[in-house]
């Protein structure tokens, strides 16, 4: 995964933001994987699935592509006799989840800069905007 000094800001293409990991950019596993970081000892599957509001389904799929990523570590076994799965984010998920919070906010700090500049751009100025102001709202 390319890092975020090597970020596509200094591309051809700056909003294109290619080194946002898609992986984790999913909503469901955006929500698994900041769940486990706060979580470092592990969440069973059923914890899992209340806090980020997923069907047994769903929630298997998605902490199966997180496993296969190397994000996260899958350990099944029992408590009292019942059978238990406990997700536990990686070393590599910390680092993958880390350098993703990086990107993201260079995205909130795009947009944030690009919102201001347009409201300035947009803003009529002068002796003449008063007349314009008024065209718009009529």
């Amino acid at each position: 995964m390319p890092s975020p000094e090597n970020n596509s800001a200094n591309s051809s293409a700056p909003f294109a933001y290619d080194d946002l990991d898609r992986v984790i950019h999913e909503k469901a596993r955006l929500g698994l994987l900041t769940s486990l970081m706060a979580h470092p000892k592990g969440l069973s599957f059923a914890d899992l699935k209340q806090l980020c509001a997923l069907t047994d389904g769903n929630l298997s799929r998605h902490l199966q592509v997180l496993e296969e990523a190397g994000l996260i570590a899958i350990e099944k076994g029992y408590d009292r006799n019942r059978p238990q799965t406990l997700c536990r984010i990686t070393e590599r998920g910390r680092e993958r989840y880390l350098d993703y919070l990086k990107v993201l906010e260079r995205v909130v700090r795009d947009a944030a800069s690009a919102a201001k500049a347009g409201s300035t751009r947009d803003a009529p100025s002068g002796p003449a905007s008063h007349g314009l102001r008024r065209l718009r709202t009529a």
